[in-house]
């Protein structure tokens, strides 16, 4: 009778032993997930966004990779856009012009 309460206790101690081993390397592949997503969110999408045009602007292609890399590529394009309106209505302010007229000639075209 004892053999037989050691033998269950036996395999019951191995069956959580082996539970608990899965379960911790499912926690370890969450927390590595997690992690990774805390470094791509370190920078929010406008920082990329400027941090890749001025990479452009000066053809540096580790700081262009390493921009792409801080948000996603929609993301990114998005910020790029938003720069880019950000910026034609300084100009535009500034030069006391419509952001369409400004546009115009940042890009070399005929004013309409």
């Amino acid at each position: 009778m004892l053999d037989r309460v050691r033998k269950s206790w036996s395999i019951w101690r191995k069956r959580v032993a082996r539970r608990e081993e899965r379960l911790n390397d499912e926690r370890a592949a969450r927390d590595a997930g997690r992690s990774a997503d805390r470094q791509r969110r370190a920078h929010n999408l406008f920082e990329a966004a400027a941090a890749y045009v001025a990479a452009c602007i000066e053809d540096d292609q580790d700081r262009i990779d390493e921009a792409e890399d801080w948000v996603e590529p929609s993301a990114l394009v998005f910020g790029v856009n938003e720069l880019a309106c950000r910026a034609l209505i300084v100009l535009a302010r500034e030069r006391d012009e419509s952001p369409r007229a400004v546009a115009r000639n940042l890009l070399g075209l005929p004013a309409a």
